[in-house]
């Protein structure tokens, strides 16, 4: 129970207080359209009317919250007090788009409960009455379909409420299809181009209640007709020796600017910062072709400062000027350089590796390479890796790149006797697909190796590599060379596994080394992997030794 709420309690309190919220939010706005001033609304939307209105409230409260994660510099920031429960975007996402269904179908009923009272021209129905209201010299209306002569349809798309529904909930529809694992993977362009359309979706937001369609009988009007005393003698509204004057309606206020304009302020300072420092020079001081199409690039900025496992975003505008792609730092804050280990597996990154002379057999000169910019460094968990004592530190495949800056940036720590480093144990696992993939990282775990070697360091820092897929002659190869002083595909000392991790028999190798320890165990891999460590994150942490889980996406 302590390691739950070591690992989930903040995330779990804080999603408490976001479905609080949104269930007052829900019942508040419900119960305010079922009093007096909304009665006559009612007769000709019936609970259509509350339906639409209470998902309306909490969708204003969710776009306030939308708007947060892409302020990069805000999450950088509160990274340091290690805010870990903004990871629940991934949960209320869903939520979001089940409260803007229920508020469009809602309002698909009102267009239709609307229109139905204007067709059904009976004088002897309160609706058909009430629809009347506001054709003569009166503008207080409150059937927003003044004439029969029409359909719902055409009525969508020549109001402000109709056209600024259809806006926003195309641009939604887009932004989220566009976010499709695979999308994201195989067309990142599409991804990155329609995710601007938010644009579009915050300014019909702020419009779409502008026209006050949805209308309540004004507050003067309820003391010359009040609905209880009223609603049967809609007959003798209006006529001498009445009790009952005919209602008046108004709409309430937009209010949805109320609740974005903060977020939209803050977005804006973020896209000042961000393009301040996009103007910024940059040198590229060294380029690097490593095997199975990884490029490296390693850069200068003025006053660039950067912690382990952050990443920066970086456009070239050779490439394009509107693109731009993030990448985990590899370096080590103790270098002079910064660098990113880039794979080459799209169209931007392609022309990238060509720009930089990736496809030419001699070196690129210096002053033939592109000019990139730089927004970052921005946060990640993978800060917090230097307040355990004893670290687990899980890659799978590229996802192997935020370890690089760590292992460079402890390693140097160590042999400067650093007195402030508090990690005193590293376990580090790499889970790899395919040979090829080790090549350029095992580079610098072979320096690693040696210098640990050199200096008797040999147990601080305990290494396992995993090849989880392989060909029959691959196999073949291995088998000759194992006996080999070091490994067939790394060239390490520590020899390759093959297969998958047996990671309960890790956890309890890691548990019975360490007693009274908190572990803290990192991880940058696919979800499948994530579950199985936070798994076992729980299942093996007791009372003397907690394994905290945090995880990283690539």
């Amino acid at each position: 129970m302590g390691n739950f709420v070591a690992n989930e309690g903040l995330s779990v309190f804080v999603i408490m207080v976001w479905l609080g919220i949104n269930a007052f939010l829900f019942v508040h706005f419900y119960m305010a359209f079922l009093v007096e001033r909304w009665y006559y609304t009612r007769v000709l939307l019936g609970q259509a009317l509350p339906w639409a209105r209470a998902p309306a409230a909490c969708l204003n409260f969710n776009c306030m919250l939308i708007l947060l994660p892409v302020c990069r510099n805000l999450l950088s920031f509160l990274r340091v007090y290690s805010i870990k429960a903004l990871h629940i975007y991934n949960d209320i996402f869903p939520f979001s788009l089940f409260l803007v269904a229920v508020h469009i179908i809602a309002h698909l009923f009102n267009f239709e409960f609307f229109m139905d009272a204007q067709l059904n021209r009976n004088t002897s129905l309160l609706t058909f009455v009430l629809s009347e209201i506001g054709n003569g010299d009166n503008a207080s209306f409150l059937n927003p379909i003044r004439t029969n002569e029409t359909n719902p349809t055409i009525v969508m798309f020549t109001t402000v409420a109709g056209l600024t529904g259809v806006a926003i909930t195309l641009a939604l529809i887009l932004i989220i299809t566009s976010s499709m694992e695979v999308i994201r993977r195989s067309y990142f362009e599409v991804f990155w181009y329609t995710h601007h359309l938010f644009i579009i979706f915050f300014i019909g937001l702020v419009f779409h209640g502008y026209a006050r369609i949805v209308r309540g009988q004004t507050v003067a009007s309820l003391d010359t007709n009040k609905p209880q005393n009223c609603s049967d003698m809609f007959e003798d509204w209006g006529k001498n020796g009445s009790n009952c004057a005919v209602p008046e309606f108004a709409g309430n206020p937009p209010g949805t600017w109320k609740w974005v304009l903060g977020p939209m302020i803050l977005y804006v300072c973020e896209r000042i910062v961000r393009i301040y420092r996009s103007h910024q020079k940059v040198v590229i001081t060294k380029v690097v072709m490593h095997p199975s199409k990884t490029l490296e690039l390693q850069m200068k900025r003025k006053g660039f400062s950067m912690e382990v496992g952050q990443y920066v975003f970086i456009q070239c505008p050779s490439v394009s000027r509107l693109e731009w792609h993030p990448f985990t730092l590899t370096s080590a804050p103790e270098e002079d350089y910064f660098s990113a280990h880039i794979r080459i597996v799209g169209d931007w990154t392609q022309a990238l590796y060509e720009a930089c002379g990736g496809d030419k057999n001699e070196p690129q000169e210096a002053w033939k390479l592109p000019k990139v910019a730089i927004d970052g460094p921005f946060g990640t968990a993978s800060e917090d890796v230097f307040g355990y004592e004893v670290v687990m530190l899980v890659g799978a495949g590229i996802g192997v790149t935020p370890f690089a800056s760590i292992l460079k940036s402890v390693w140097y720590k160590r042999i400067q006797n650093n007195q402030d480093v508090f990690t005193k144990k590293i376990y580090f696992y790499w889970l790899c697909p395919e040979t090829q993939a080790f090549e350029w990282f095992a580079d610098l775990l072979q320096s690693l190796e040696g210098q640990m070697t050199e200096k008797n360091m040999m147990g601080f820092l305990s290494y396992n590599i995993y090849l989880t897929r392989w060909k029959e002659q691959e196999a073949a190869h291995f088998r000759v060379h194992h006996e080999a002083e070091n490994d067939p595909i790394t060239g390490l000392k520590q020899k390759t596994f093959y297969g998958k991790p047996n990671w309960d028999n890790e956890f309890t190798n890691i548990t019975s080394q360490h007693p009274r320890s908190k572990v803290g165990v990192f991880l940058c891999g696919p979800p499948q992997l994530a579950k199985s460590l936070e798994k076992q994150c729980m299942s093996h942490s007791a009372a003397d030794v907690k394994f905290i889980f945090n995880k990283e996406n690539f």
